[in-house]
């Protein structure tokens, strides 16, 4: 199995961490595992470089990360904090002279043409992103001789992929998932699951839920990713988890 570097750009929910005019004792923390940039991860392996999700956050993050290349860009959902930074592929265009393919879901390049319409346009204005699109389904598939296996997991209503490379399994804004995509993540060393906080909320896993998935699946490690203010403290709230799962924060890096 070719070895995984994953790299965690961002793991806090849609309005990040600090919150915008919030002055609870999170936003307001010193400790730099509690600055939490939206959603998103890089992963490297096989020689290949790929970015899941390009949420608003997607320039400071790449800047931050000091990636220089991308073979692809995949998508697990059309939620804006997964997507709203896409146009800044365009350094990406600009460094490796030539278009940046992006893997989604058909509602999500849908989605991605209403949003960024100058993007996909016949007459297209000088230096908008050059971008090829590929519908995926619930199907394995390959970019440039990687494999990789979408989740299908629910956000609500919403269909939303998860995605194992090997054996590392990513697995974000989920609250629900069928035991036939929870056999796919069967036999992961590696899992990054989302959970929001620990009270109940319409759309994502609580720490609860996300640990009895973990149980449940039995990684050697798992991460948890999409925090939210209401959490708590990574200090604190680390110091409840069992040994094997940690809370993800920005710039984290793994090998698997």
């Amino acid at each position: 199995m070719s070895p995984i570097q994953v790299t965690f750009l961002g793991t806090g929910t849609s309005q990040g961490i600090p919150m915008i005019a919030c002055g609870c004792e999170v936003c307001q923390s010193t400790d730099t595992r509690d600055k939490r940039l939206r959603v998103s991860i890089h992963v490297e392996t096989q020689g290949k470089s790929f970015i899941i999700d390009t949420g608003p956050d997607f320039r400071q993050q790449i800047l931050r990360a000091g990636i220089q290349h991308v073979d692809a860009v995949i998508y697990t959902h059309e939620h804006k904090d997964h997507t709203a930074g896409m146009d800044d592929i365009r350094g990406f265009n600009y460094a490796q002279q030539a278009s940046i393919p992006l893997y989604a879901q058909q509602n999500v390049i849908d989605q991605l043409k209403r949003e960024f319409a100058y993007a996909f346009g016949e007459d297209k204005y000088p230096g908008v992103p050059e971008i090829e699109v590929h519908a995926i389904r619930n199907e394995a598939f390959q970019i440039e001789g990687v494999d990789i296996q979408p989740i299908l997991v629910k956000h609500y209503f919403l269909d939303v992929f998860g995605y194992r490379f090997g054996d590392f399994t990513y697995i974000t804004d989920a609250n629900f998932i069928l035991e036939e995509e929870i056999e796919k993540v069967r036999g992961t060393k590696v899992l990054v699951i989302n959970a929001l906080r620990k009270t109940p909320h319409i759309s994502h896993f609580t720490l609860a839920e996300a640990l009895e998935f973990i149980d449940k699946v039995k990684p050697e490690k798992a991460y948890i990713t999409h925090l939210s203010h209401m959490m708590g403290l990574h200090a604190e709230v680390q110091a409840e988890l069992p040994a094997h799962v940690f809370l993800a924060y920005d710039g984290l890096t793994l090998s698997v």
